[in-house]
């Protein structure tokens, strides 16, 4: 059987930049290893898997590894697929999640996530993370993934993470996000996961669930502009909505394909 495929590059509006993720329309469920085995083939951060009937649109997201709660960049990736290339007619999307109901705004060329606010609290830090790391971090945090305040923007650029050490820890499905007030933007920060195929993620929607509301606290501000501060970059619009956050970005079609399934 034929299936449709779309590579998207989200969080940019320039091919080659922000985070790639796959999107497979389907007609009706696969096998969980079925999906798993098409993500380790695409060999993308994500792929994103959805059915779509008269009620809602039930969106599955999987790395090459396993499949995950909540996802951002492929979220958008799968809204951009739907919007541009289906024609879906509304400007507001809402999946059916792990994490519950999403729902996906466009306005004006962005799409706008609306996740749920994942509020860090004060954490110790492991030890192997604390090896792993060339340098410490001025607080710790931590929601689902750990959130590791530091001083300045140089400092996010220059981390570099010992992966032997670093691969020690289980997150299960969370990560470390290193993060510092920007120099030309309200916050930065990067994203690293323990033994996954990709050790850093390019730019990850869901960490901001977590950095929204700390940099808003912190800011006092309710808007803000973020980069992602991996090779290819990206670009996020932030906003704290209290227990929501939006998290909004850019998106650009690389390719659309057909891949067969015996």
């Amino acid at each position: 059987m034929d299936y449709t495929i779309y590579q998207v590059d989200a969080f940019t509006d320039t091919l080659f930049k922000g985070n790639p993720a796959c999107v497979v329309p389907l007609e009706k469920w696969l096998d969980d290893s079925i999906l798993l085995n098409i993500a380790k083939e695409n060999a993308v951060p994500e792929t994103a898997f959805f059915v779509k009937n008269d009620k809602n649109i039930h969106l599955r997201w999987f790395t090459p590894d396993i499949e995950m709660d909540l996802c951002g960049h492929a979220t958008l990736a799968t809204a951009h697929v739907i919007k541009r290339h289906l024609n879906y007619p509304n400007n507001l999307l809402s999946f059916r999640t792990l994490s519950g109901e999403v729902k996906v705004e466009v306005s004006k060329n962005k799409y706008f996530l609306d996740f749920p606010s994942r509020i860090p609290s004060k954490a110790k830090l492991p030890v192997n993370l604390k090896q792993s790391l060339n340098i410490k971090p001025k607080e710790v945090l931590k929601s689902r993934d750990f959130v590791l305040i530091y001083n300045e923007e140089k400092d996010i650029r220059n981390i570099i993470i010992d992966r032997n050490t670093f691969d020690k820890i289980d997150l299960g499905t969370g990560g470390v996000i290193v993060t510092a007030a920007g120099e030309k933007v309200d916050f930065v920060s990067r994203f690293f996961t323990p033994r996954a195929t990709l050790l850093e993620d390019p730019v990850t929607g869901s960490a901001h669930c977590s950095l929204i509301p700390f940099w808003s606290s912190f800011l006092k501000k309710k808007k803000m502009e973020a980069l992602q501060l991996s090779k290819r970059g990206g670009k996020l619009y932030c906003e704290n909505k209290n227990d929501r956050v939006l998290i909004g970005g850019n998106a650009r079609t690389f390719f659309k394909g057909k891949f067969q399934i015996s």
